[in-house]
């Protein structure tokens, strides 16, 4: 008897949060452009990026909310990928499977560098040397007159040694001050794991929660995110499909400032 009471109330307390969500998405766009322009250029189409990560695939997994709101905003972008995700010689597939993902997501090919170094191996057991990889990092700001530096925090989203790797490298640069002035770098924030399956639902929970940039993909953005993951077919197991459609990392990117 208490059973039905209860669940149509947490019905209803679901479909409050799910149009909830679906408003607060709709209006922010304009909170993500006021915010990034509080941490970086006065003007987004001043911003020149470059996202860090250290898979191919991680730029539509995990960033592509941040990507896709960049090139809406005129922002000028560079990826920059670590590894060639070699771990099951895939590695000149994956290659060519992120340029055709960074080309839907906005990024054209000339702005997409693999490093793939053979100290810096796709592996979680393998260790990458913190002063290497931020001397690959630093000579690519350096080149390409970068003014926001985009990349993992310390949990690394999924808890990857490679991605936690990449922090390292970021966090040293910026706390030895070999960045050059005016560089900016943000961190993308990790959740816990039920946040991060449950999509749009987050949407309330990520606006009230501290960061300092907030990109959330209207739904025509997140059909665009999802067309770019599809570019990874090598990578495109059964779980991945799972991940494409209840992560919030396809919707929502949290970001901090490091």
């Amino acid at each position: 008897m208490v059973l039905a009471p209860l669940g149509s109330l947490v019905g209803a307390l679901l479909a409050l949060l799910w149009l909830g969500s679906c408003w607060l998405r709709r209006r922010a766009a304009g909170w993500a452009h006021r915010s990034l322009c509080a941490v970086g250029p006065a003007r987004p189409y001043d911003v020149r990026a470059l996202v860090v990560t250290a898979h191919p695939d991680d730029e539509a997994m995990f960033f592509a909310p941040t990507i896709l709101s960049l090139v809406r905003f005129q922002a000028q972008l560079w990826l920059l990928c670590a590894s060639a995700g070699n771990y099951y010689n895939q590695g000149e597939i994956r290659k060519n499977e992120l340029v055709q993902s960074c080309a839907v997501l906005g990024i054209p090919p000339s702005n997409v560098t693999v490093i793939d170094h053979r100290d810096l191996p796709d592996n979680p057991a393998v260790k990458w040397d913190t002063c290497l990889l931020s001397d690959f990092v630093l000579k690519h700001i350096e080149t390409n007159n970068i003014n926001l530096v985009i990349t993992f925090d310390v949990g690394g989203v999924s808890g990857h040694a490679n991605h936690i790797a990449l922090y390292a490298a970021l966090r040293y640069l910026h706390s030895e001050r070999k960045l050059p002035e005016g560089c900016q770098v943000l961190t993308l924030k990790s959740v816990n794991l039920l946040r991060k399956y449950i999509s749009i639902l987050d949407v309330p929970i990520s606006c009230l929660w501290s960061q300092d940039v907030l990109f959330i993909l209207t739904k025509e953005d997140s059909a665009q995110a999802k067309r770019a993951m599809k570019c990874h077919r090598s990578q495109l197991l059964w779980f991945r499909h799972i991940y494409v459609l209840f992560s919030r990392f396809m919707v929502i990117n949290s970001l901090c400032h490091l």
